[in-house]
């Protein structure tokens, strides 16, 4: 079928009709591969930007190491010097893109934040981009950038998710065994991302632990509840006599 024709709307613009014919279906493994060729160009022109000394990256640690552009999955995350020189550069890298690969950059859904730049320069920098500003702290990959971790206000969204699973309606549903084996395999979990990257403070650790603690011996109930074993007996090695081993 290559009769139909059709328009996509990129940024509230109709694009060119292209015509309608098949191709790779959802959940073809060549998928992801043809995604990462794609996008692969994109870092390579930004290569190509660094040797021809048109754009200045960041360094980062004690090493120096340069950052100019950073990807996960869909998500592109570029960094550069506060120049205008470097803000042309990324423009005409974006715009070869587009021509080069046919896709459309989606300006509505980009955002820049700002890092020891002043506000009205800033705003230059977006209006020549058609983006809109991003404060700082702002979230990305589900991980807060430019918070402070050593303060209670930081770890709020850990603890509302834990909070949010681990309520009594759950817990009055399961057994002692469902309550260990979620607390064990599942929730458990949920922090590791956030201290993967950032160091808790001990006061953040011991919520968490009242959390599940008060989840597993709760019973549905909102009131205080009987501990039955000690929590360090539950924590204890399989051979120590642990909880449901």
């Amino acid at each position: 079928m290559e009769s139909t024709t059709a328009s996509v709307f990129v940024n509230g613009s109709p694009t060119l009709e292209f015509k309608v014919s098949s191709g790779m279906r959802q959940g073809d493994p060549l998928t992801p591969f043809m995604f990462i060729v794609v996008v692969e160009g994109l870092t390579r022109l930004v290569w190509q930007a660094l040797k021809a000394n048109m754009l200045v990256g960041i360094k980062v640690g004690r090493k120096e190491v340069e950052a100019n552009v950073l990807q996960f999955a869909n998500d592109t995350l570029f960094l550069c010097e506060d120049s205008y020189s470097n803000v042309f550069t990324k423009k005409g890298i974006l715009r070869c893109y587009e021509l080069a690969s046919g896709l459309k950059i989606n300006y509505h859904k980009s955002k820049l934040p700002r890092i020891n730049v002043g506000i009205q320069t800033l705003e230059v920098y977006a209006k020549s981009l058609h983006c809109s500003l991003m404060r700082v702290p702002f979230k990305y990959l589900g991980l807060e950038i430019g918070g402070n971790p050593r303060k209670k206000k930081h770890w709020e969204p850990i603890k509302e998710k834990l909070n949010t699973k681990l309520n009594a309606c759950k817990g009055r549903f399961l057994s002692m065994a469902g309550r260990i084996c979620l607390i064990k395999f599942v929730f458990t979990s949920l922090p590791l991302y956030y201290l993967s990257f950032f160091k808790a403070p001990e006061m953040i650790c011991d919520r968490i632990i009242s959390i599940h603690r008060r989840f597993m011996w709760g019973w549905g109930r909102e009131n205080r509840s009987i501990l039955g074993v000690s929590w360090e007996k539950i924590c204890s090695p399989f051979g120590g006599g642990r909880v449901g081993s």
